[in-house]
């Protein structure tokens, strides 16, 4: 599926498809999954729905690839020298701002998720899955620097971990994750179960 979906795109500049993701995530925070349209992601940006069909192959493959293109870059990509350092700066990469904007998108798609099949198979393949070989990579250096045993069976729910934080904040507390409430849960939840 990623090869083929990059194929498809090869004749879009990147400035064009960063234009194009912007504006499926702003129609996302105004209209929701459901609501969103080929037709008016297609009439925002000025472009053809045959264009849109043609490099994406679907709305999901879209909306997915969208909410890829926002992240700030792998986790793998951090290497601070201590897993500490490196889950510290995944957390500065993003400001509180950004981070309740996330946290809208989520909140809409995960209801989606569940309701659409092809949805949750983008969101599994162009999402999940890249963060999930990702996670492990940034793990694997902590086992390999000796900050982690490699039986820690923590080391399996980490993605867990980071999500929950980061879901649960607006459901349990009715606020949105900033910076601050995710340091502390890291402190108090991530670190201790990985025994750093």
């Amino acid at each position: 599926m990623a090869e083929t979906a990059t194929a498809r795109r090869s004749r879009i500049t990147p400035e064009r498809e960063a234009e194009l993701y912007a504006a499926v995530l702003d129609l996302l925070r105004e209209v929701g999954y459901d609501a969103l349209t080929m037709d008016a992601v297609a009439a925002r940006t000025k472009s053809s729905k045959a264009t849109l069909y043609r490099q994406w192959g679907s709305k999901a493959e879209l909306v997915v690839r969208a909410m890829r293109h926002s992240k700030p870059g792998n986790i793998a990509d951090i290497d601070t020298g201590s897993l500490r350092g490196d889950f510290l700066a995944l957390l500065a990469r993003e400001d509180d701002c950004v981070m309740e904007q996330n946290s809208a998108l989520m909140r809409a798609l995960a209801m989606a998720v569940h309701s659409n099949p092809d949805l949750l198979k983008a969101f599994r393949e162009l999402l999940i899955e890249p963060e999930i070989v990702e996670m492990r990579k940034v793990l694997q250096r902590a086992v390999d620097r000796g900050e982690i045993r490699p039986d820690n069976p923590a080391m399996d729910y980490v993605l867990h971990m980071v999500i929950g934080g980061f879901a649960a904040r607006t459901f349990i507390d009715d606020l949105p994750p900033t910076q601050e409430f995710l340091r502390k849960y890291f402190e108090a939840v991530v670190f201790p179960a990985l025994g750093v």
